[in-house]
């Protein structure tokens, strides 16, 4: 006692639903990935161009205080705020501060253990993003032991010292040229 259909088929046989949900597997196994790496490159990029960003405000800050660079103690503020050529710093310009501000703001520090983080010290602490070294003007990500896809630390991104890969041209070691991103 079979019965017929009579209006053809009326819905998919488990095979064709299989076939389906393996097709879908295997774009989900190919794509999420390739996602995944996107957003960590983001983060890559964004540290790089901070470090970048921020090397360049230093070095700026340098170039109009006749080669001094930030204070350890004032770094913040004499990047984010106007200053007169002795360094002091005020929120607004005047006819004795008129250098800089250099940044509208320290950018956050967008990887590792510490990110979100913006502040700027010789030291890693609790709120520190960037780590600073007043005798060169050299800034790096305040991280230890984190790494970037590629296995690259990322304490090692940015300014790197002349003679150790990225070269300015002749010198003594001590000036620090922005390192290319890394792709």
């Amino acid at each position: 006692m079979q019965q017929k259909r009579c209006c053809g088929r009326m819905g998919f046989s488990l095979l064709e639903l299989m076939l389906v949900v393996v097709i879908i597997g295997l774009i989900a196994a190919i794509a999420i990935p390739r996602l995944s790496r996107g957003a960590a490159g983001t983060a890559d990029a964004a540290l790089s161009g901070n470090l970048v960003a921020m090397q360049e405000a230093i070095d700026r800050y340098s170039v109009e205080h006749g080669g001094a660079y930030p204070t350890a103690a004032n770094v913040t503020n004499q990047l984010i705020q106007y200053s007169n050529s002795s360094g002091a710093t005020q929120s607004t310009r005047d006819t004795s501060y008129f250098y800089g501000p250099y940044l509208r703001a320290i950018p956050p520090l967008p990887v590792g253990a510490r990110i979100g983080q913006t502040g700027i010290a010789t030291a890693d602490a609790a709120t520190v993003g960037w780590i600073y070294n007043a005798t060169t003007g050299a800034i790096r990500a305040n991280t230890t032991t984190e790494t970037d896809a590629t296995g690259k630390l990322y304490s090692s991104y940015g300014p790197n010292p002349v003679g150790s890969g990225t070269s300015s041209g002749s010198g003594s070691g001590s000036r620090w040229v922005p390192a290319v991103s890394p792709m």
